[in-house]
Order: C-alpha cells, then structure tokens, then sequence
C-alpha cells in the first residue's frame, strides 16, 4: 500500500524527512503525524473504502495526511487550496467524502465530518485525480495502489543503480501543488526511491535556485510553465542540478535547448496521462548519448507498447498501452470508450517517431488547423514566433474563415524590456521558417496566456476570445 512509502522510508526516526524553506520535519515526527491523524479518522466516520478530501497549503503535512488517510484504509481525495470555493464544493459533491482535513486555527489539522451521502469506493482504490478540464469538464481518475506503484517503478527501474553504491539520493524538490496528480506523483516518486523531499508552497525562482544549492539537488522536475519562467529571469546559475524532467504539459524543443544551454541542465522530456501515467521519457544513458535529441518525450518505457497511426516517420494519432492504467473515472465515464480490441488508448495527441525511436509531441489533434486542407500546426508556428527576442510567449489557433474553412492566428505576449515588434515582422520571421499558409494572418498581443495551474494552455479560451 501506498502509506508504506512513508512509514516503511528507509531514513531512521531522526534523519529530516519533509523540508520547506524554513521547516524541517524528521522520519520519525513525520511518522508519529501520520499515526496521530489516522487513529482520529478511525475514531470518527472514516471507514475502509470511504474518501476522506484533503485542502491544505502545500506543506509537510500535505503529506502527513494523505499518507494518514491511506493508513486508515480510506481514499485520498484532493482539493487545491487555491481553488475557488465552488470549484471545490463541485469536487467534494463527486467524490462524496466523509471527511474533510483542513488547516486548524492553531497551525495543525483540522478533521471536519462532512453530512451526506458517503461514497464507497472499490477495494484498492488509493486516490482520485482530476483532469485538467482544457478539452471539458474535468473528469476524477481513479487510481489503486497497486496500479500506482507499478507507474513509479516503471519509471524508476531504468533510473536505480546507476550513482556509486551507498550513494543516497539527492532530495526530491516538490515545485508544484500537491493537490495535483503531478505533485502527489513527485511526492511518491522521492518517496519511493528512498529521498528527502523538498517542498515550495508555491514556484518562485530566486527561491527555487537557493533550495537546489542548499539541499544538493542534482535533479528535479519542473512543468513547462516554470521552465520559461526561469529562462525570461534573472537567476544566473541553477548549480548542482544536472537535469530536468519535464511534466505535465508538452515543452517546446526551443525552450529545452535554451534551458540546457543557459544552465547546463539536460531537459529530460516525458510523456504521459493522469489515466495511463508516465509512458515515454528518457535515461541518463539516452541524455548522454543523444544531446541532439533535447525536446523529444523521449522512448517508450519499459513495458510500454506505442503506436503512430500514419506511415513511418510521419505525424499522427499517438496510441499507447502501458502495462497498466487507471482504474476509471469516479465522475460516470468510461476510459473503455478509448481503447481498442489490442488495449491501446487513444491520447487524442500527435506524434511522430524517428529513426533512433525517440517519441517527438506535435500537439493535440484536436488543435490542428486545417487550412483550405492544408495542415497547421499551432505548436510549430509558436515555436518560430518565440525565436524573435520581443516576444515572451505565443499561442496560435484557429479562426474560422468562410473560404478556407479556418486560418492561423496568433496571440503573442511582448518580452519585457524589449519594444513590441510590428505584426509585419513577425510574418516575416514566419514566412523565412514556415511555409506560407502556415503564416498567421493576425497578431494579437495579450498581457499573458490562459494557462491550468501546471502550465497547460487553454487554446479554447483564445479561440472564444476571437469571437
């Protein structure tokens, strides 16, 4: 079960074990929270297979308590604390918990009972996740312990063995929110591989560069949105860390390849769902070999079978069957309507393989632009406009056109300190990399991109603005 990753950590009672900037908590008062918090539900509604919802700041005892719950044979549920109040209410009205652990006003943790229906949730159950809600409503994951474990070990088998024996692991930096399938996936993963973790209530990157050198981080993970950020700031070195995984959200090649060439980090690219986990990404042994590949997912791992729906070489729909997935959604639908008689699942992204096996991202199919039957696209198009030094983001999308059916357009976000280009450069820049209906035919400048929390861009919200 998951619970053991904490109780079972292989640090003794008095090693530190869950860090912030300015906290420290060890092994053992991790362990004895985590005892403390479980007898409590027990002692109240909390039964084996109900949910108990969890909204607290990222901290250490975000993971006290999700590590309590599994302890007391219930299911995690998580809400963002940053979340409006009716987004939560909607996610505590589909999961139906029978308790809610929140910030008490003495600075320790609250247990409110919740009235109601009480859902409860088949054998094995860990936690639910939701989508991120870019394509729709987001819809709540189910995922089981043992289809988790199976997830991190697949991504750690290829990782294990590989530093000096004795050797510990560095930290686990912890970037994002733990109401989050990627934050709780990080927690775990450090968890898993016997290391420290190291937690940020929220990204900042002067803040991020001094936790790297003061706890020896030699890696972490970042979602693309962090990765921009610390290459437009004005932080000078990110020493030790030697490399970056990429999460949550495809990142560009270019903002790879600017990262690894300002910092000196290899930017290891991965690919997955919250429903199928982690299924491409990369080694240090690939990082070493192949440094003309930085901004690739990278291989399939192992047990994971992928397919391009298009002849060799070409762009198309990406399928995969990893060797497990999610339980189910807890929200009615069905994830058996994505997959086929062979067990792939359809990821509705693009993609293309070359001839080294390296996976290549080329966006959402459902973000393609087909213009007079010709295809754009828009991730291809954002990349060319992100070389012009005025420009900090972009994001192109199609605009409906009542002879070519949709047209490109681009919103862009001006780089600070630097004069706007006019929209004629801009097509120009366009025009000497692209061919040309793949041109925008408009600019929009924009303060900043609608973005999910992790990063994500919602193309839908340009598409409405449009019109």
């Amino acid at each position: 079960m998951l619970a053991a990753l904490l109780l079972d950590h292989p640090f003794p009672d008095d090693e530190p074990l869950l860090h912030t900037a300015d906290r420290m908590l060890t092994a053992g008062e991790a362990r004895a929270g985590v005892t403390e918090l479980a007898q409590r539900l027990r002692a109240g509604d909390v039964r084996p297979g109900t949910a108990v919802a969890v909204r607290l700041p990222n901290s250490p005892e975000s993971v006290i308590a999700m590590t309590a719950i599994w302890s007391a044979g219930a299911v995690f549920v998580p809400v963002n604390a940053a979340a409006p109040a009716a987004e939560a209410e909607r996610a505590l009205e589909a999961a139906r918990p029978a308790a809610l652990v929140e910030p008490a006003p003495d600075g320790g943790l609250h247990v409110r009972h919740l009235d109601g229906a009480v859902r409860t949730y088949p054998d094995g159950t860990a936690f639910l996740t939701w989508t991120s809600g870019t394509t729709g409503t987001p819809k709540a994951i189910l995922h089981t312990h043992d289809g988790y474990l199976e997830l991190l070990d697949r991504v750690l088998g290829p990782l294990r063995g590989r530093g000096p024996s004795g050797r510990p692991p560095s930290p686990n930096l912890i970037p994002v929110s733990l109401a989050l399938n990627s934050g709780i996936y990080n927690a775990l993963f450090g968890l898993r591989a016997g290391a420290a973790l190291v937690i940020m209530d929220r990204f900042r990157p002067r803040e991020f560069a001094d936790l790297l050198a003061r706890f020896g981080i030699r890696s972490t993970v970042l979602p693309p949105a962090a990765i921009v950020t610390l290459n437009a700031s004005d932080v000078e070195a990110l020493s030790p860390l030697r490399y970056v995984r990429s999460i949550t959200a495809p990142l560009s090649p270019l903002h790879a390849r600017r990262f690894t060439d300002r910092f000196g980090a290899f930017v290891l690219n991965s690919y997955g769902q919250a429903e199928v986990g982690e299924v491409i990404g990369w080694t240090a042994a690939d990082a070493k070999a192949h440094p003309e590949k930085v901004g690739a997912a990278g291989r399939p791992l192992p047990g994971v079978a992928v397919r391009i729906a298009a002849p060799e070489g070409e762009i198309g729909p990406l399928w995969v069957r990893p060797p497990r997935m999610a339980s189910g959604y807890a929200t009615g639908e069905q994830l058996a309507d994505r997959i086929d008689a062979e067990g792939f699942v359809d990821t509705g992204d693009l993609a293309r393989v070359d001839a080294d096996g390296f996976v290549w991202i080329e966006g959402r199919a459902g973000d393609l632009i087909n213009r007079g039957g010709n295809k754009v696209f828009p991730e291809q198009v954002e990349e060319v406009l992100r070389l012009s030094p005025a420009v900090a983001e972009a994001a192109v999308v199609g605009a409906p056109d009542d002879r070519l059916g949709e047209v490109p357009v681009a919103f862009v976000v001006d780089a600070p300190g630097a004069p706007p280009a006019p929209d004629e450069a801009l097509a120009k820049l366009c025009r000497e990399h692209l061919v040309a209906y793949k041109v925008p035919v408009a600019f929009h400048r924009v303060d900043a991109l609608p973005r999910t929390e992790v990063g994500k861009l919602r193309r839908g919200d340009l598409v409405r603005r449009l019109a």
